[in-house]
């Protein structure tokens, strides 16, 4: 894996998540996680539309400079051949499981992906993006992962079912932020599998007591 992070500054709220993803400091994988999250829940579309509208009105709000060679740029742009139309947004099937944004990112659908067992009970798929680990998870209901921090960043959308750690809840649509200052333990939902789209810049370290660990490894 590249050693670049997921941006040059702290990520630590939901908030300053959005905030990147409309500077569009985010690398790829990042921005199809939020774009992904926004298709899911629209709690922070107000938010995000309204940092782009004060982008804007920054932007509006910075002088006009001077461009040099004003008419053989302006020739160069009318005589160049017209631009491809833009390609037009994938319809999400009814009983689609993965929001459009993550479809077109990983080319195949929750039915098609080619799971690999890790741990008993835990499948996942995964790929180095820009920069970063990229993985889909599968986690059987009731299973716990074993307690661990990252070193670095890791942002993961939960697509169906929920996990509990010692944060709360996060269900679907909802997004887990973790760094090197969270030590936890993800534990599946009871009543079905938690599927989820995990994106990470730095390895992780398992942590609590060798009991445990050995326990949630052999699931």
């Amino acid at each position: 894996m590249a050693e670049t992070g997921m941006v040059h500054e702290h990520i630590d709220t939901i908030d300053t998540l959005m905030a990147h993803y409309v500077a569009g400091s985010l690398p790829e994988p990042a921005r199809v996680l939020v774009r992904s999250h926004l298709e899911m829940k629209s709690d922070n579309l107000g938010l995000v539309n309204g940092l782009e509208l004060l982008a804007g009105e920054a932007l509006e709000s910075i002088p006009a400079a001077a461009i040099t060679d004003r008419d053989q740029r302006l020739a160069a742009i009318f005589s160049s051949a017209s631009p491809a139309p833009a390609p037009q947004t994938a319809v999400r099937p009814e009983n689609a499981l993965f929001p459009v944004a993550l479809r077109d990112f990983v080319g195949f659908e929750v039915e098609d992906v080619p799971w690999r067992r890790r741990l008993p009970g835990f499948k996942e798929y995964s790929l180095d993006i820009d920069g970063c680990e990229v993985k889909l998870m599968w986690i059987r209901p009731g299973r716990a992962l074993p307690a661990h921090i990252h070193k670095g960043m890791e942002l993961i959308l939960v697509l169906d079912g929920a996990f509990n750690d010692e944060r709360g809840r996060f269900g679907s649509g909802d997004i887990s932020i973790a760094d090197e200052t969270v030590d936890h333990r993800p534990v599946a939902e009871k009543d079905r599998p938690c599927i989820a789209f995990a994106v990470s810049d730095g390895p992780i370290r398992l942590t609590g007591s060798l009991r445990r660990m050995i326990g949630d490894l052999i699931g």
